[in-house]
């Protein structure tokens, strides 16, 4: 079946629809292995059997054994041809998902018919195919599954074989039965949808922390390449200034105006400009740099600030240092300054004119303080800001991202110890206010 097709069938089950998801991992329809279905059907295999014996042998109870066991054979042979006639470390499809576990379905069906239908206890295992489509499968999926069984119990009800616990046979008034019937269902739509609300949290964080990775990985081969200029032109400094020594030594023995003069006067203009791109791959390589990496934290915040100050020449950033005597000393990390950089650039984005920045700090901790004067954040998100794919100001997004940016300034920033809140100001405006132990800015590694 196409996907055209199916969006035109199962329009409201969401077949075709488009989803906003992380660009680092998308939502597939197959997250369930083959392996593990073919896992859970023998041990349902087994569970069978041994309750059937159980009750037969054990509490001499005369079932109908041959026709339960042909039926439980099949559930062997669909096992064994699975597993010799496809590769069990695939994840499956839609529609094989629901051939296999509407078998699961089907067959159990058939037990129950053969043993009481409704009657009889082990009729809640009708839950278990459908949770499991819906921990790891698309919501048609679940919709199908749950439809089905449903509808066979439902069919238990009315058409099954007496249980012989007597020589009259067993069986429960039919009010109860039916009673029996509406608990399952309830109780498979509660634990359905616990389930996929479940998975699906799970599934939205991975993708979420996953990106925060990617962000960060970013960020530290920027910075790695940076100590690695640096230490090139670290080295290439020596035989540099070498051979400019050199060629200063040979124009003392050569006559002016001459061609040999002509050229050691071009070798030492060229070697002046390589020292000047030597250092200029010293200076951008300060990030990778032990002892340029600690910095006062009103230069850390002018660092973050650069690339955003003045946009278009409408919005302006000011940066208030409020603490007492000099500020403190900094490590600048590339997780530090991504979130930095995401949370300001985020400010001035959303600010009508201005972006103000408050630095504070005391001898056991230092707060910054992201003011702007914007909308503010929307108040019914404002206490899920900085989970994944929640966007606090969507109403005046220009990029229509997909919520993320928020979570990883957070995720980073948590990383270096910092605890972060939101807030809107009385009059308009957003407030973001983080605050770092003092000792935890001062050291290169991570204490979140």
């Amino acid at each position: 079946m196409t996907e055209k097709s199916r969006a035109t069938i199962f329009p409201f089950f969401g077949f075709g629809q488009s989803r906003s998801l992380s660009p680092y991992s998308r939502q597939i329809s197959g997250r369930l292995r083959r392996s593990t279905l073919v896992t859970l059907r023998w041990m349902a295999i087994i569970g069978q059997t041994m309750a059937l014996l159980f009750v037969a042998w054990g509490l001499g109870y005369n079932l109908p054994l041959m026709p339960c066991f042909l039926v439980i054979g099949l559930s062997v042979i669909v096992n064994l041809a699975v597993t010799f006639l496809a590769p069990l470390d695939r994840r499956v499809e839609d529609v094989e998902a629901i051939a296999q576990l509407g078998f699961d379905l089907v067959q159990l069906a058939a037990l129950l018919w053969l043993t009481g239908g409704m009657n009889n206890p082990f009729a809640l295992l009708f839950i278990a195919p459908v949770v499991t489509s819906a921990t790891t499968l698309s919501r048609p999926v679940l919709a199908l599954l749950g439809i089905l069984a449903a509808c066979l119990s439902l069919a238990m009800i009315y058409y099954f074989q007496p249980l012989p616990w007597s020589q009259e046979g067993f069986e429960l008034p039919f009010m109860f039965r039916l009673g029996s019937w509406f608990a399952l269902i309830v109780g498979m739509i509660f634990t359905s949808a616990y389930a996929w609300r479940s998975a699906r949290e799970s599934r939205r964080m991975s993708e979420a922390l996953a990106a925060t990775e990617a962000v960060l990985a970013h960020e530290q081969k920027l910075s790695a390449l940076g100590g690695l200029a640096a230490a090139a032109a670290h080295e290439l400094g020596t035989p540099l200034a070498t051979i400019r020594l050199t060629a200063k030594e040979m124009s003392r023995d050569v006559k002016p105006g001459t061609a040999q003069a002509e050229d050691i006067d071009l070798l030492l203009s060229q070697t002046e400009r390589c020292r000047d791109i030597l250092q200029q791959l010293g200076q951008r390589g300060d990030e990778g740099d032990l002892i340029h990496d600690n910095l006062s934290f009103d230069v850390l915040l002018e660092e973050a600030v650069d690339p955003y100050d003045n946009m278009g020449g409408t919005i302006t950033i000011d940066i208030v240092m409020e603490g007492e005597g000099q500020p403190p000393i900094v490590y600048r990390r590339a997780e530090l300054m991504y979130g930095l950089r995401n949370l300001i650039e985020n400010a001035a984005s959303y600010a009508h004119s201005e972006v103000i920045l408050t630095g504070k700090w005391d001898e056991g901790q230092v707060t910054l303080i992201i003011e702007d004067d914007g909308p503010g954040f929307n108040a019914s998100v404002k206490d899920r800001l900085g989970e994944p794919y929640v966007s606090g100001r969507a109403e005046r997004s220009k990029a229509g991202g997909l919520g993320l940016g928020l979570f990883i300034s957070k995720t980073l920033l948590e990383r270096t110890g910092a605890k972060i809140s939101f807030n809107n100001k009385p009059k308009g405006g957003a407030i973001v206010s983080l605050i770092w132990p003092k000792r935890a800015l001062s050291k290169p590694s991570l204490t979140g």
